[in-house]
């Protein structure tokens, strides 16, 4: 932020005009309307699912409407007081601090303003499948595992292991989580894509540089309110044990479950809960989300056909280098961002190429709309 303090509110000024216009307040204060009227409706809570939506859009839209009110009125108070100090002729490095603090406050807004997808909201699933390279890749599954999962926890959200399948020698094939909280979802989409890792293999016996590559996928958690119909004849069911490391917390019975969807070939497995009915209703929660996200992209594509537009899926290509040798960097292939202690990225670091990616992703919108 600008040290002179009437360039400093000029320039707060200008960047709270940009996220009003990035929320479209005015369509926030309509749609504030409308969800009191429908918060108001006595038979709202004869459906607790939709009451729960309601009540928590209700809360969200409520508390940016009074965000931007506050700030705006804080720089009106600002602007009053630097007059007023430079008619007494005082100091106005004074009002420096109130200053930070509006734009420590004004860079949080602005971070919320590029949540805007229509799914954002929502909790998310990511899975993380090894790609090429042998044992190295199943290693690094690995590692982007325990990585997102201190980046969740770091977070504040809550996350659970759904499934894991452990590769033969070191390492995962694949893994699959729940991430649970405010835009979990809208703040995993940026991992979605193959992530590639530069290295020297622990497992090369002569010490040679290797690339290992993984793939990582995120969909949002939708609940029953996608239009998806999933009928029983279509679905196999198989039981099986739970996988693990041994020792007394591998189950003894067939509690974990594997649905296969038979006209799509979408499988999905739980094996998190003792009980097998636990792991059959979550993997039927699971598989409506993943129905659900494939018939959005298929929907997308439609669209993309029609327009006449060719755009390479996002889990098809690399969107990020890791390198730890010959040098030490992480590089995201969008945004541009480059990091370069990635051990600090590999502790769950992520949230500079989280915030990265969604500006690169309003970008790419407004280039799109225009």
């Amino acid at each position: 932020m600008d040290l002179d303090p009437r360039a400093a509110i000029d320039d707060l000024a200008g960047r709270l005009d940009d996220a009003r216009s990035f929320l479209d307040l005015d369509g926030l204060e309509s749609e504030l309307a409308e969800l009191r009227e429908q918060a108001a409706d006595p038979g709202l809570w004869d459906d607790q699912d939709r009451a729960k939506t309601v009540t928590t859009r209700l809360a969200r839209v409520e508390g940016t409407i009074d965000r931007v009110s506050g700030l705006e009125a804080a720089l009106e108070d600002a602007e009053t007081l630097l007059e007023l100090l430079k008619e007494e002729g005082e100091d106005v490095d004074e009002i420096t601090a109130e200053l930070s603090r509006i734009d420590k406050d004004l860079s949080a807004l602005e971070l919320e303003s590029l949540f805007f997808e229509e799914y954002d909201d929502h909790d998310a699933i990511v899975n993380i499948n090894a790609g090429a390279g042998g044992v190295d890749a199943q290693d690094w599954a690995e590692i982007l595992l325990r990585a997102y999962l201190r980046f969740a926890e770091q977070q504040g959200f809550g996350v659970r292991v759904e499934e894991i399948h452990e590769g033969e020698q070191a390492g995962i094939k694949s893994a699959s989580i729940s991430v649970k909280g405010d835009r979990a979802y809208g703040t995993f989409i940026s991992e979605k894509g193959v992530h590639r890792l530069v290295r020297i293999s622990p497992f090369d016996a002569q010490s040679r540089r290797h690339t290992a590559f993984a793939g990582v996928d995120v969909i949002p958690e939708v609940g029953e309110a996608e239009d998806v119909e999933i009928r029983t004849e279509d679905l196999r069911i198989d039981t099986f044990r739970s996988s693990g490391a041994g020792g007394q917390h591998v189950n003894t019975t067939d509690s974990a479950v594997r649905i296969t969807h038979l006209p799509t070939g979408v499988v999905v497995s739980c094996q998190a809960e003792r009980s097998q009915i636990q792991n059959r209703a979550r993997a039927m929660e699971m598989l409506n989300a993943r129905l659900a996200q494939r018939a959005r992209e298929e929907r997308a594509a439609q669209l993309a056909e029609i327009r006449g537009e060719t755009h390479e899926a996002a889990w098809g290509r690399q969107i990020r280098s890791y390198t730890m040798q010959p040098f030490q960097l992480v590089k995201d292939l969008r945004s541009g961002l480059e990091v370069g202690n990635i051990q600090a990225v590999l502790d769950g670091d992520f949230m500079p190429f989280v915030e990265a990616y969604l500006q690169w992703r309003r970008s790419e919108a407004g280039e799109m709309a225009d």
